[in-house]
């Protein structure tokens, strides 16, 4: 493994003005000053880990473990308590839903029902806590994008059971590339001078926010970390309880890569060493190779359980060296870059860390309204407890592939262009393009494409059963 971390007097001569111009931004904390200061020196002295590709060996069973290898649960109601009272839910909820149209945290996006993200999210903490007598409390990490929603936003669950705390990840500023000076000395004094520096945030801002210490304090010990737009991401008692017994400092969850899946970071064996490996880690020779699933079989969910002493240990020691991700932007036509972190690659850092490979369910990502037509439909069916269930009455395992239009991006419009979300149990795709409207009650099965001619708005009627048909026109249906 290659690293470089002398910097040329160049560089060092950057950080150093860098140094200055941030002791001098009073909108952050020491921490983040020093945080970010430590993520450019990293940066700068290039210690990109060069993947040597000959090394890589595919993970063993011990090392990324089938789900059903996991050690059995005991069907003790006091046991599952015990277990429950060490567990932390932590929910990443710094994004905002903008590419879907809607203004303020993506979590509050009605998923179905006419419940968001978080309303789930906390039915299922609530009747985890009912159940069994515990008190599972649930964290929720914003950013300065996201905060000061969310915490209107949870005023509405004072009454629940959970305790619910809210913390925010760092915020850094951006950095201008022509001269490594931070935008906000620039005069860009608004929220485009910062960024929030990806996931790989969570364990400093846990420790730095003091919840850590709060959580250790009442004998917490693991957190489980997942996006909040993954409707598969519930709280598993059958890893918790693996983790626990073997000692596991780290779980990254994975899953069988399908087609879609390519670009997901999947986990290698690394000179004795599990770690995640991205597509932008990758020499472009082997890039056609990383995306193949007969190498590369499964891939990171974000589903991740961590030992909270471990997190301690590791920040204090300023151990988490995560790859860095250089996220080039432009503010105002001025490029500007950021550097992020991913919480995956903290995988390596720990002690006797493993993957769990589990089951497709445990990933149910809403990105985008085609997610959204999926989790609506009669595909899926939502419980009392909050968790939504996929439709065994579906024989093929695999979910239909659904292709929306522009027309269809934004929720709002999503929501308009369909009368009823129509019945897709026996759908294999989808490919809507132009202006596109269904009615009620339609069904689709098969293969089903439907091209509104340009100019042309192009109707659905109510009750409409439409299988392996290509529609361009009414004349079509």
């Amino acid at each position: 493994m290659a690293t470089a971390t002398t910097l040329s007097p160049a560089d060092a001569e950057k950080l150093n003005n860098l140094k200055s111009a941030v002791a001098g931004l009073n909108q952050i904390s020491e921490n983040e000053k020093s945080g970010f200061i430590n993520l450019v020196g990293r940066y700068l002295s290039g210690e990109a880990q060069h993947i040597d590709w000959s090394k890589i060996q595919t993970p063993t069973d011990e090392v990324v473990v089938p789900y059903d290898k996991l050690a059995p649960l005991s069907e003790d109601p006091a046991e599952t308590k015990k277990l429950l009272d060490k567990l932390v839910v932590l929910k990443l909820n710094g994004g905002l839903g903008t590419t879907m149209g809607c203004t303020g945290p993506k979590s509050v996006i009605e998923v179905r029902n006419g419940l968001t993200f978080l309303d789930l999210i906390v039915k299922q903490i609530e009747a985890l806590n009912a159940k069994f007598g515990c008190s599972v409390p649930l964290l929720l990490m914003n950013s300065f994008n996201t905060h000061d929603d969310t915490l209107k936003i949870v005023e509405k669950y004072a009454n629940s059971n959970i305790d619910i705390h809210t913390f925010n990840q760092s915020q850094y500023p951006r950095l201008v590339t022509e001269d490594f000076a931070p935008l906000p000395c620039k005069g860009n004094s608004g929220k485009d001078g910062w960024y929030p520096p990806g996931h790989g945030d969570v364990f400093p801002s846990l420790m730095n926010s003091g919840k850590l210490d709060a959580l250790l304090a009442k004998g917490k010990e693991y957190v489980f970390v997942a996006n909040s737009d993954n409707l598969g991401a519930i709280v598993d008692l059958k890893i918790l309880n693996h983790l626990i017994l073997n000692k596991n400092e780290y779980c990254m969850e994975v899953t069988p890569k399908t087609l879609a899946d390519v670009k997901g970071g999947t986990l290698i064996s690394y000179e004795g060493k599990v770690q995640l490996l991205e597509i932008a880690q990758v020499p472009d020779e082997h890039v056609n190779e990383f995306k193949s699933i007969e190498k590369f079989k499964i891939f990171n969910t974000n589903n991740l359980w961590v030992n909270l002493s471990a997190i301690k240990r590791l920040v204090e020691a300023v151990a988490l060296k995560m790859e860095i991700i250089p996220n080039p932007k432009e503010v105002d036509g001025v490029k500007v870059l950021q550097l992020e972190t991913a919480a995956g690659a903290a995988i390596k850092f720990f002690d006797r860390a493993i993957g769990a490979n589990v089951p497709r369910s445990r990933f149910l990502p809403v990105k985008a309204t085609s997610d959204l037509l999926l989790v609506q439909s009669d595909l899926y069916t939502l419980t009392d407890e909050g968790y939504v269930i996929r439709n065994p009455a579906r024989s093929n395992p695999s979910n239909p592939s659904i292709e929306l239009g522009p027309e269809f991006k934004k929720v709002a419009n999503f929501l308009g262009r369909f009368k009823s979300i129509p019945s897709i149990i026996d759908l294999d795709s989808l490919k809507v393009t132009g202006d596109v409207w269904f009615g009620s009650g339609v069904t689709l099965k098969g293969k089903v494409t439907v091209a509104a001619k340009s100019g042309v708005k192009l109707e659905i009627p109510d009750g409409a059963v439409i299988a392996n048909k290509d529609i361009n026109g009414p004349e079509d249906i």
